[in-house]
């Protein structure tokens, strides 16, 4: 059985191919990543495709995340790999499902859902649409990103709005990059030999288009930077992060501005992108650092505004005893990763500076010195495989999977 899984970023789209067989033993037959979609910098979009010892990078135009899956389905129809089943990461469920296949009163729901994420759901609607298309006969399910925060209490995750307002269109942090943080959690608890019971665990999810940070006590979240949607907390590629919410109010009453214009700016044309004027790559603004003034101020912005997280969450947990990085700048930037540990000795927190730049990123590494009293990690994500995971359930007809609430 060959179970494709998908998985849409902001700019980027990520695909695996797990071959599971009678006893469930799983690998990947085909893994690769679509870079730069949609992205206006100064470098070409691109297709990675990984088969063992058979590496494939191509530049090619990817003007959105539909079209880069359509190339995925060709290379597969090239290579000959036949599939029983594809799996979609649906970044907000909103109380409506936690997994479950495609079918049109699931659509349906799925398509309500596009404006509170009008960044990644459109995409992902789009990657659907295409595999339905060149593949009409195949089933498809989609897998929610959001259980993992479901343990958030509710000084946490409660708005400060009137409480009916509050309950009338349930209106509280919900929290994202679920998927990656129910792997890392449990791939650090295991690389390290510790009982997640007990411990406390700050982890910064990095990805090339959106980003979070998430406080975990005993295994389970109990806050984390994104709420309602993904528009909130740290510093993104085009996505505003916290700002006042009285300023797009002003925008609208004093300058006329409309509501889907602001919606447009505010994920669109935010960020690191508004701020540096001409990339949303946090890879393009560093190598200009140096000679842009604009771009230095991108770059301290997203560093000031992570490490101001990642402090708080410190507090909220009463200590840390491991700080984590995972997705794409998490694991390869060490820059990054440097200037965020830079001071955190009042935590405990003590970066071992060659190890975490000789890190490749390709694989679980220690960064810490001997006597930090935190351990710091890069640990690759794999939420690929928690999608395969619930996939694998949803085929043998658990009804904790496979629930559609109304």
């Amino acid at each position: 059985m060959n179970i494709l899984t998908f998985n849409c970023g902001s700019s980027s789209l990520t695909f695996k191919v797990f071959s599971v067989d009678q006893v469930e033993n799983i690998r990947v037959v085909l893994s690769g990543k679509a870079h730069r979609v949609g992205v206006k910098g100064s470098k070409p979009s691109f297709i990675e495709y990984d088969r063992g010892a058979s590496r494939e990078s191509i530049e090619t135009p990817l003007d959105d995340h539909g079209q880069a899956a359509v190339l995925v389905l060709d290379k597969l129809g090239e290579l000959g790999i036949k599939l029983d089943c594809i799996g979609h990461r649906w970044v907000h469920a909103a109380g409506y499902f936690q997994t479950a296949w495609i079918d049109n009163a699931v659509l349906a729901q799925l398509k309500a859902l596009v404006p509170i994420l009008p960044v990644h759901h459109p995409a992902i609607l789009r990657v659907i649409y295409a595999c339905r298309k060149a593949l009409p006969a195949l089933s498809q399910y989609v897998t929610a990103d959001g259980a993992f925060h479901s343990t958030i209490p509710a000084c946490a995750y409660t708005y400060l709005l009137p409480e009916g307002l509050v309950k009338k269109f349930g209106f509280r942090k919900h929290g994202f990059h679920g998927l990656s943080y129910r792997y890392l959690v449990r791939k650090t608890a295991e690389t390290l030999g510790i009982p997640l019971a007990g411990s406390r665990i700050v982890a910064c999810h990095l990805g090339t288009g959106g980003s979070s940070a998430v406080a975990v006590k005993d295994g389970k979240s109990v806050d984390t930077s994104m709420g309602y949607t993904a528009l909130s907390g740290l510093v993104m590629s085009t996505r505003s992060g916290d700002i006042d919410p009285i300023l797009t109010l002003y925008l609208m009453a004093e300058y006329g501005y409309h509501p889907d214009v602001l919606m447009d700016m505010l994920n669109k044309k935010s960020g690191l992108l508004g701020i540096s004027g001409f990339s949303s790559d946090i890879r393009d603004i560093i190598q200009r650092v140096g000679e842009d003034a604009q771009a230095k101020l991108a770059f301290e912005m997203y560093v000031y505004r992570l490490k101001k997280y990642v402090g708080s969450y410190v507090a909220v947990l009463g200590g840390v005893d491991v700080l984590v990085f995972t997705d794409d700048i998490g694991v390869h930037n060490w820059l990054v990763r440097e200037k965020v540990c830079q001071g955190m000795d009042w935590c405990g927190v003590r970066l071992d500076a060659e190890a975490n730049q000789r890190a490749s990123g390709d694989e679980i590494a220690r960064l810490d010195t001997p006597d930090s009293k935190v351990r710091v990690l890069i640990v690759p994500t794999e939420e690929e495989l928690v999608i395969c995971w619930d996939g694998i359930a949803l085929m043998k007809g658990k009804k904790n999977v496979a629930s559609v609430r109304s």
